[in-house]
């Protein structure tokens, strides 16, 4: 296959994901960093870790060099009404270039974090890097962080520590570009065999 049709193609294989963008910033030059991924996965609940795979370092990534350099970053969910901006800091800008100005999305910092957050996310988390397992295969890095905190409007979360995400109107990705808006069809109860 040509290399972009095979992108597309292998990219809808795996299904719905999640639209998360990786806030960091650069320490020593103050150089605020947001990339857009859709990688995102959970690894663990105690302790409370997620994991993303990070692309082979083909060209300049200033989101992975940022995280292995500070430690730490956030995620945030991207919600239906801004997706094109999120998708916008996918481009390829010159590291000096903070994406959060090139697509008018709104830094926030937490004083317990010193990476920034996207205001505009309803759902934001402040990581904290935990380990970076090299994949041969491809030259990507799977990163595994650890949530230290979670943003969230407390009327969003029912009694039993569940998120409706439709109900936060966030965006969910299939293939490289294209966004959709998820909403709930069904819960259920913890399935026990009979």
């Amino acid at each position: 296959m040509e290399d972009r049709y095979r992108a597309n193609f292998v990219n809808c294989l795996s299904g719905f994901k999640a639209a998360c963008l990786v806030g960091t910033c650069h320490a020593r030059e103050n150089q605020e960093n947001l990339a857009l991924v859709s990688s995102v996965v959970h690894v663990g609940a105690n302790p409370p870790l997620l994991g993303m795979v990070m692309r082979p370092h083909t060209v300049v990534r200033d989101t992975l060099r940022n995280i292995k350099a500070n430690g730490v970053y956030t995620l945030n969910q991207v919600q239906c009404d801004w997706v094109e901006q999120a998708h916008q800091t996918s481009a390829r800008y010159p590291s000096q270039v903070s994406e959060f100005s090139e697509t008018g999305l709104t830094p926030w910092y937490a004083n317990t974090i010193e990476a920034p957050f996207v205001a505009q996310s309803p759902l934001k988390l402040a990581m904290k890097l935990e380990s970076i397992i090299p994949i041969e295969v491809n030259h990507t890095e799977f990163v595994v962080g650890r949530i230290e905190q979670v943003w969230l409007d407390k009327t969003r979360l029912d009694t039993q520590g569940r998120i409706d995400l439709s109900e936060l109107d966030v965006a969910c990705i299939s293939g490289l570009d294209t966004y959709h808006q998820p909403r709930r069809i069904a819960r259920f109860a913890y399935a026990k065999p009979q």
